[in-house]
């Protein structure tokens, strides 16, 4: 089968393309390096550099026929999208209608959804589960939940097959040190430096860390099932933000202390995602330890 990655010269999307290719799939990517970069682009894929809300989306889709999009291109800054909601709105949610357009007049079969527990809001209960109340707090959030919405649309009006996947925290190499949630990058960036990192708060506030692989194993697993369905992609497992730095510092042989700085306002203190969904309908579930996924991503900035 033919696929098309937004976003796959991205974090998240350049390992997914890597793990498809290696799959024996037939990849074709579309990214525009506003993040993304050309040496996280597998040489065996045809690459366009363009934005997913433009025209030229369809000349490509044209071109390739891919039977299944995985969509992976978006604005995930939180602070940004306060600061130009407009710009969030465009990528996350105009680039998404376009993509349904574009799918929907050649007859693309399925698109895989990257979405976010940024549509939750602030948890009600844990572990947060997909039946779990979505009240975004931010427009990122909300243009992602906003863009769910227009996907499931789609696929009851046209018949585009679809699976949404919420991300929990994910980590992993590529990952840009100064990208919105990466708390794990710019950790071992600044330990490897020599530079004392920062913690917000007491370090105490937990958060679901999931793997850049076994992000990608999941879409891989969604190719094939779990149609129609939102799932929850995440280990599952609240880690102290105290406990993951000592995690990151004792792998990165780093004997610096992190300074600790006052709590950003709206920062959710929990969170945790349940994956029993995603483990039982698409048979996947996360392979790395949060030890084994340091040792890689530390690896991968050395």
């Amino acid at each position: 089968m033919k696929l098309l990655v937004t976003g796959g010269a991205g974090f998240i999307g350049s390992h997914l393309v890597d793990m498809l290719v290696e799959a024996g799939y037939t990849v074709s990517v579309v990214d525009d390096l506003s993040t993304g970069r050309l040496e996280n682009i597998n040489p065996a894929v045809n690459f366009y550099r363009l934005e997913v809300e433009s025209e030229g989306l369809e000349e490509v889709v044209a071109r390739e026929k891919p039977g299944a999009v995985l969509h992976q291109a978006a604005q995930v800054d939180v602070q940004r999208s306060l600061k130009d909601p407009l710009a969030d709105a465009r990528v996350n949610l105009l680039g998404m209608i376009n993509l349904l357009e574009v799918c929907r007049r050649h007859g693309v079969g399925k698109v895989v959804y990257a979405s976010s527990a940024a549509v939750y809001g602030h948890p009600a209960y844990l572990p947060v589960d997909e039946r779990h109340p979505v009240v975004p707090q931010s427009p990122y959030g909300a243009s992602k939940l906003a863009a769910e919405s227009y996907l499931r649309i789609y696929s009851d009006l046209y018949g585009i097959r679809h699976t949404v996947l919420r991300y929990a925290n994910v980590y992993g190499p590529r990952q840009d040190v100064s990208g919105e949630g990466g708390v794990v990058a710019i950790f071992v960036n600044r330990l490897l430096k020599g530079e004392t990192p920062q913690i917000y708060g007491d370090g105490e506030q937990t958060r679901d860390f999931i793997y850049v692989k076994d992000a990608a194993a999941a879409n891989l697993a969604a190719l094939g099932g779990g149609d129609g369905m939102t799932l929850n992609v995440s280990t599952g497992i609240k880690l102290p933000v105290n406990g993951l730095f000592k995690v990151i510092k004792k792998t990165a042989g780093s004997l610096l202390e992190p300074a600790f700085c006052r709590p950003r306002p709206g920062d959710i203190r929990h969170s945790c995602l349940a994956n029993d969904s995603a483990r039982r309908e698409l048979g996947w579930s996360p392979f790395y330890s949060i030890e084994e996924g340091i040792r890689e991503t530390v690896a991968g900035y050395v």
